[in-house]
């Protein structure tokens, strides 16, 4: 059985933290995502409110899937990117005939990324009659509704919670790599790969997603011969002038800076250093995603910036190009890994409910139990990952993938 215990003291800590799967602390949001959220929440008081199935009266019924995450507030692009993921696999999956023949009814709720309005909108998806919910987006919220969960014994997956937390109860799993398993796979990568063997990084000391990539990256580095030549910290209070880190790393001949970091703090070392003269190799992972829509950034800064993230935009195969045709269609914009999570989350759900020949008339407790079993049995192949299985943990397990900045767009390498 799962699995492990949050002290009250760490909960409180990440209750106030933004720690995602790329997940921002930032409250300065992209224009991009500011427009988007607007037409979100103009869409869709429906899309927060219900996609129908597209035919209620299917045979086998309806099942309802609930969601939750930020398509307001600072970080919308987040939650907005996953809201349209999971309408894009829940319309694929409706109009191939179901799950089992049974439709699928998705009812997405904002929570503006507030762990207190993530409880009450999954208090209103109980009412509406959840019964299996894919969420939360960002790791504070999805703690906290985690517990709730819990409580009930109700499925849970969440396509972009990374915090360790997370996944801590036996009901909840997670599509997106943990923080610890992001430090570790990035060291992986760059030592594998031979990008650099004397490496600088720069993290929040003050933000348990970055530092709990930074740790598992400097455990994993000596495995990897990397020599971490300065690891610099800031915080929360000092995340605007970053010259002191960038002189130290540049003084210690730092071949490549690894920037466990969120985009926003990315952006401005990124300028600081072209500033300075210092041009390494970047490196960062999955909360550097949406740097290159940052207001008034130039993007040319980022050419060749790398950053460990299980999908690009740009792929080839079949089932990328795919759904990034049906999203810009849909939503006019290129889809970003959250987006990708989403539908893969939607996915896995369809998946272990066809493992475990799920009955639409059954209550969300006995889902919870025969979901829980069903997905330690499912492969998927999915835009996050191919062969993507699970474990009892909650854990993916699933090849790390890296893209890279050529001509301002993400490439994958």
């Amino acid at each position: 059985m799962k699995k492990r215990f949050l002290s009250l003291g760490l909960a409180a800590v990440l209750a106030m933290s933004l720690t995602a799967c790329g997940g921002s602390n930032t409250a300065e949001t992209t224009k991009a995502a500011e427009t988007t959220a607007a037409e979100a929440k103009a869409e869709g008081s429906e899309a927060a409110d219900t996609t129908a199935a597209a035919d209620t009266g299917a045979a086998g019924g309806v099942f309802k899937i609930g969601g939750i995450g930020p398509v307001t507030g600072g970080a919308a692009v987040y939650g907005v990117a996953v809201q349209h993921g999971a309408e894009l696999a829940v319309k694929e999956i409706n109009e191939a005939g179901g799950i089992n023949g049974a439709q699928i009814e998705f009812n997405f709720q904002d929570d503006e990324h507030d762990a207190e309005k993530s409880v009450n909108a999954y208090n209103t998806l109980k009412d509406w009659g959840m019964q299996v919910l894919m969420g939360t987006v960002t790791s504070a919220p999805c703690i906290a509704v985690a517990d709730k969960t819990a409580a009930d014994n109700m499925f849970q997956i969440t396509p972009s919670g990374s915090a360790v937390e997370c996944a801590a109860n036996p009901n909840v799993f997670r599509i997106c790599f943990s923080d610890p398993d992001q430090g570790a796979a990035s060291a992986k990568y760059i030592g594998e790969n031979k990008l650099a063997s004397k490496v600088a990084v720069i993290y929040d000391s003050s933000d348990v997603y970055s530092s709990g990539i930074y740790e598992k990256f400097a455990e994993e580095s000596g495995n990897q011969g990397i020599e971490i030549v300065a690891a610099e910290a800031f915080t929360a209070d000092s995340n605007k002038d970053f010259s002191t880190q960038l002189q130290k790393a540049k003084d210690a001949g730092a071949e490549l800076v690894f920037l466990p970091i969120y985009y926003t703090e990315a952006s401005l070392i990124l300028q600081q250093a072209s500033t300075m003269g210092f041009a390494p190799q970047f490196f960062g992972c999955d909360g550097m995603d949406g740097i290159l829509q940052v207001q008034n950034f130039d993007t040319k800064l980022a050419e060749g910036l790398m950053l460990l993230t299980p999908f690009a935009a740009d792929a080839t195969d079949d089932l990328t190009v795919k759904f990034v045709e049906s999203y810009k269609a849909a939503y006019n914009e290129v889809p970003v890994q959250f987006a990708a999570d989403a539908y893969d989350a939607i996915y896995a759900i369809k998946a272990a409910m066809e493992d475990a020949s799920v009955a639409t008339d059954a209550d969300a407790s006995t889902i919870c139990d025969a979901l829980k079993a069903s997905m330690l049995n499912i492969k998927l192949d999915g835009l996050t990952g191919e062969g993507m299985t699970w474990t009892e943990d909650g854990e993916p397990h699933k090849a790390p993938k890296a893209v890279k900045v050529v001509d301002g767009a993400y490439s994958a390498m």
